[in-house]
């Protein structure tokens, strides 16, 4: 399968060519840049013109851009109104908030990229059907935009009411939004299970955020190296290898201490990956 990086595991670095270089001669071929606007500004111009000239002329692939959660630079801690979600249901505040996630997609304007993920609400939100009326609304518009930039949204299970993998196929299902999905294994882990997950969600699958956990917290740890996590990765692989060519494996780690060079351990992460042997399955 196609091997790809979010740079979610320098979201507190800015996001420049060095590190990009970093990346690319770590043997990675494409990536999931994370908008957080502390690693990449999607307002700054100069920031987006740097790493447009930077890609023109490299072979890493921007395979997809994550959709802004927070509208500060420090991750949301500067308070509840940095907080980004398209299930907000007062109609002002959520027009500015699609105007965000819109303003970060506009940098395929200047480097072309295949996907934009999108979490529906955030983490630990309570389902209310208003609410999923203002993101019927929100991704309406945003999907239009995003396709005239050549540019399609993908939904992410995140671990809420409105994302869980039944939740997010009986939303396409009412709204007949022509949407794909992101399947997240950690946030799956959480949930229903990474199997139960891919079952649902696996005709709809174009990308993958792939991290482990110990079934209780969100903690995006390095998968098969990370001592504790949960997920059966040859179970998953055996899954993934059941659709060859459809979406790459695209890790969405964290960045931890016992992992001080994390680019060093990413190409051993990809070969226990793959080398995981099928399951025996009845």
């Amino acid at each position: 399968m196609d091997q790809a990086l979010s740079t979610h595991l320098f979201i507190n670095h800015r996001l420049t060519t060095a590190l990009l270089d970093k990346i690319r001669r770590s043997g990675i071929t494409a990536i999931e840049i994370f908008c957080a606007r502390q690693h990449l500004d999607y307002r700054n111009r100069a920031q987006i013109n740097e790493l447009r000239h930077w890609f023109a002329d490299s072979d890493l692939k921007l395979h997809s851009l994550h959709s802004p959660m927070y509208s500060d630079d420090v991750s949301g801690r500067s308070g509840p109104q940095a907080v980004i979600t398209i299930t907000e249901t007062v109609k002002a505040k959520r027009t500015v908030m699609v105007g965000e996630i819109k303003r970060a997609i506009e940098i395929a304007e200047a480097i072309p990229f295949t996907y934009s993920i999108q979490h529906f609400g955030v983490g630990g939100e309570e389902y209310d059907e208003r609410k999923i009326d203002a993101a019927f609304t929100a991704l309406e518009e945003i999907s239009v935009f995003a396709r005239q930039r050549g540019v399609e949204v993908l939904l992410e299970n995140i671990p809420n009411a409105f994302s869980s993998s039944d939740r997010l196929c009986e939303f396409l299902a009412q709204t007949h939004l022509d949407l794909g999905f992101c399947l997240d294994t950690g946030h799956a882990n959480l949930n229903e299970g990474v199997e139960a997950a891919f079952l649902l969600m696996r005709n709809r699958i174009r990308s993958t955020h792939i991290h482990d956990n110990d079934g209780a917290n969100d903690s995006h740890w390095f998968p098969v190296v990370s001592p504790g996590g949960t997920i059966d990765w040859a179970s998953t692989m055996d899954l993934f290898r059941s659709r060859p060519g459809q979406f790459p494996l695209l890790l969405e780690i964290r960045e931890d201490a016992q992992f001080p060079q994390p680019l060093n351990v990413v190409p051993q992460i990809f070969e226990q990956l793959e080398s995981q042997k099928p399951n025996e399955r009845e």
